[in-house]
């Protein structure tokens, strides 16, 4: 099965974003572009109907990460430090583990294929037995808050950890400035 039109120029714009982003010298026009990968993503998802991942992303992806980088970028400056030579070894990591990913989903159902497992098994389960084992009336939120519960909390502490990681960061560049105490200083 081929890719509708839409998502196959959606899939050829993330990758001309990536290189883009990978070449960029400039920072900030690499925060930028990634803002603009995250955007692109949460319209794909949307139109393989993951409008919970889409919105997910969107906060995220686009809007804290975004943020967060900026913030850190008016601490480190708009440019990239000259390499100081090639690594060899993080090219070999990045091959290595690149082959593996892809001969790891050599196996998988074609695009959008119909006959794939997971929609003869798990999503039928899903749509009628989540109201009943779960009394949520919305699949989708029974799915997220409790087959995926610990999923789903893994993940929010995450991403809680790594914005407190940045904040801690910014504290100690800052040395301070950012103090409790009311007044302006």
């Amino acid at each position: 099965m081929t890719l509708p039109p839409l998502e196959a120029f959606l899939f050829a714009l993330l990758l001309v974003i990536a290189v883009m982003i990978i070449r960029a010298r400039s920072l900030f026009a690499a925060v930028m572009l990634s803002s603009i990968f995250s955007l692109l993503c949460t319209g794909i998802y949307t139109l393989l109907d993951a409008v919970d991942v889409a919105f997910t992303e969107a906060a995220v992806g686009a809007g804290v990460s975004t943020v967060l980088f900026l913030a850190a970028l008016s601490l480190a400056g708009e440019q990239e430090a000259a390499p100081g030579g090639r690594d060899l070894l993080g090219l070999l990591v990045v091959l290595v583990v690149g082959g593996a990913l892809l001969y790891g989903t050599a196996d998988m159902p074609a695009y959008g294929d119909a006959s794939a497992v997971i929609h003869h098994h798990v999503v039928p389960r899903y749509i009628t037995d989540s109201p009943k084992e779960i009394g949520l009336p919305n699949f989708v939120t029974s799915v997220l808050a409790s087959y995926r519960g610990f999923d789903t909390f893994g993940e929010t502490t995450v991403t809680f950890t790594a914005a407190l990681g940045v904040l801690a960061l910014l504290k100690s560049r800052l040395g301070g400035r950012f103090s409790s105490g009311g007044g302006a200083s």
